[in-house]
């Protein structure tokens, strides 16, 4: 591998960690960076070494959202928990089956996700929790769980999935619901990456370099969230989900 394929998926993972600090999306980056620069590699290779790159990357960033963010631990605990095993079963379905089998139905839940929240500008600015305890953790289960199995499976939009769940469903604030995510995310990843090494399907050296980087990008993100807020998260959030949506056109007309 050249010094230079190198430096450039460096670089996208730092582009990658940041983005996905504050709305999740660095799938977006990250991962076709991979597959454009290394063409020839078995993709479930790519997706392994994706997720050590995301993994060191998300945990940092839930470590700087837990110190200034109040996270409300029993629901990420069990939401994180739900995910980590779902993620596992995406995983081993990943090794078995093509992730395009799923992208017409991501792609239309993506641009559902997206009407919704553009159509309601005043969802996620503060916190308005709209659910019972019980139900709360019953959606923080069920939620978590289908969202891992998408993740360890084909992975992109994950944490956009994540947050909208907490924000639209739960009633979570978009800064409180990033925070969340965050936290589930670094589970679904490290599920995923179990999996994944286990089978000999990780890069290590090029993962561990690229970790790095993501991790850097994510304290970046997470910081620039805290500081700026929910509204700015919210306006974040709707570009990236627009911009998962025309990837994902793109990847199923193609």
């Amino acid at each position: 591998m050249e010094l230079s394929d190198v430096l450039l998926l460096c670089l996208a993972a730092f582009a990658a960690g940041s983005l996905d600090a504050v709305v999740g999306g660095g799938g977006l980056i990250q991962l076709p960076a991979l597959l454009l620069v290394l063409p020839g590699m078995p993709v479930v290779a790519l997706l392994g070494t994706n997720k050590l790159a995301s993994v060191i990357g998300t945990g940092s960033a839930a470590a700087t959202y837990a110190r200034r963010i109040a996270v409300h631990r029993p629901t990420a605990v069990r939401m994180a928990a739900a995910a980590f095993l779902g993620s596992g079963v995406g995983a081993f379905l990943a090794t078995q089956v093509s992730g395009a089998v799923l992208r017409p139905a991501v792609l239309v839940a993506l641009a559902g996700v997206w009407v919704y929240t553009l159509v309601r500008p005043g969802l996620g600015e503060v916190e308005a929790l709209r659910l019972t305890p019980r139900r709360q953790n019953l959606v923080a289960v069920l939620g978590g769980a289908l969202i891992g199995l998408y993740d360890g499976f084909l992975g992109p939009g994950t944490g956009s999935f994540l947050i909208f769940l907490l924000v639209g469903a739960v009633g979570l604030s978009f800064l409180h619901a990033s925070a969340t995510a965050k936290a589930v995310n670094t589970m679904t990843n490290l599920a995923a990456l179990l999996l994944f090494g286990l089978g000999g399907h990780v890069l290590w050296g090029l993962g561990i370099a690229m970790a790095v980087c993501n991790l850097a990008g994510s304290q970046v993100g997470a910081r620039l969230a805290i500081r700026r807020g929910s509204a700015w998260v919210r306006r974040v959030f709707l570009v990236v989900v627009a911009a998962l949506i025309v990837r994902l056109a793109f990847d199923v007309l193609t």
